[in-house]
């Protein structure tokens, strides 16, 4: 499956040569053109975090430097896409976290539940200058550069069951994703974590294979979950968080004005995708009120008993990951224990 999806990126990858071009003076001016690749529909937070980084990177260069992005798993999965990133073969990926885990283990700090109250809190834990270089660090030591992270809000539960406190949770099944820290929150609910393929859920909740499954506002619309279900609860338990990241090298070996401009599109790119976001979810909130699903909301007693059930997959995950970048993520967090 590698090799073909190498051979597949070769007329695309020939997009990256380097071109050249004489400016108005006559001087020969380099101009470049390089693939961005998500695995992510068109329709998406993550897709527009793409092109407006793209579309920021054309701008500051005055054309000079182009990308090409390509939706949808076009040039792979998500794990291809790690992959051919950090062989150099692609130099940008835009995605979720949650698929890294597996190529840099600490960012299983993203999977600690119940940290924030709200999207504001978590941004600003993420754009602390000590935590964002920490994780950083991870993404060097893994091969990849981190030039920005923006987020398509926090994922919420749905449920044909109203839920108002911890006892709620108890026996409903719920389909998450195959990660063994989610499943181990869940578990630590009472609930009956069930992992399954995203294409079968909406038929999972249908037929009552499954009592519940979690998700981004964004991704239970478009899917049109809500439709098999009487009740949003807004867990708000993880951030979905969107990383965009170029390989290491390929960033080191630019030159230093490049890179800035890189850089700088980043950061113009982080904020629209988060304004929009915003946007998004409200749109989706009405949208899913206007069909007669009702959005429940937890108490502050509800969440502090959420993550005081939680306490065991926290001390799995601090003892999995760097001390210091747990205690950065972590450090605003109280319980009423």
């Amino acid at each position: 499956m590698k090799n073909l999806h190498r051979s597949f990126l070769l007329p695309v990858l020939g997009a990256a040569l380097l071109l050249t071009g004489c400016s108005s003076s006559g001087e020969s001016t380099q101009r470049y053109s390089w693939p961005l690749a998500t695995a992510s529909p068109e329709d998406t937070v993550t897709q527009i975090f793409a092109e407006k980084f793209a579309a920021e990177v054309s701008s500051l260069s005055d054309g000079r430097m182009k990308i090409q992005v390509y939706a949808n798993s076009t040039l792979g999965g998500d794990r291809d896409l790690l992959e051919t990133c950090a062989d150099g073969d692609i130099p940008f990926v835009v995605q979720n976290t949650a698929p890294q885990v597996s190529f840099m283990s600490d960012l299983a700090v993203f999977d600690l539940p119940c940290v924030f109250d709200t999207l504001d809190d978590c941004r600003a834990t993420i754009d602390d200058p000590d935590f964002y270089r920490l994780i950083s660090d991870v993404y060097t030591d893994g091969g990849y550069h981190l030039l920005g992270m923006a987020d398509q809000g926090f994922r919420v539960m749905s449920t044909n069951k109203p839920v108002t406190s911890l006892t709620d949770f108890r026996g409903q099944k719920i389909r998450t994703m195959e990660n063994s820290y989610h499943l181990a929150f869940w578990k630590a609910l009472g609930a009956n974590p069930t992992p399954m393929t995203f294409s079968e859920v909406y038929i999972g909740l249908q037929q009552h294979t499954i009592d519940a499954q979690e998700n981004p506002y964004e991704v239970i619309v478009s899917n049109r979950l809500y439709e098999q279900q009487d009740y949003i609860v807004e867990t708000n338990h993880l951030p979905h968080l969107i990383s965009l990241i170029v390989n290491d090298t390929f960033f080191a070996d630019l030159p230093e004005e490049d890179q800035e401009i890189l850089t700088e599109a980043a950061n113009i790119a982080t904020a629209y995708a988060r304004e929009q976001s915003d946007a998004r979810i409200a749109d989706r909130i009405a949208t899913i009120k206007a069909s007669g699903t009702e959005i429940l909301s937890l108490s502050e007693e509800t969440r502090d008993e959420l993550r005081s059930a939680a306490q065991p997959v926290y001390t799995v995950i601090q003892n999995a990951i760097d001390a210091d970048i747990y205690a950065s993520y972590t450090k605003n967090l109280t319980t009423s224990e």
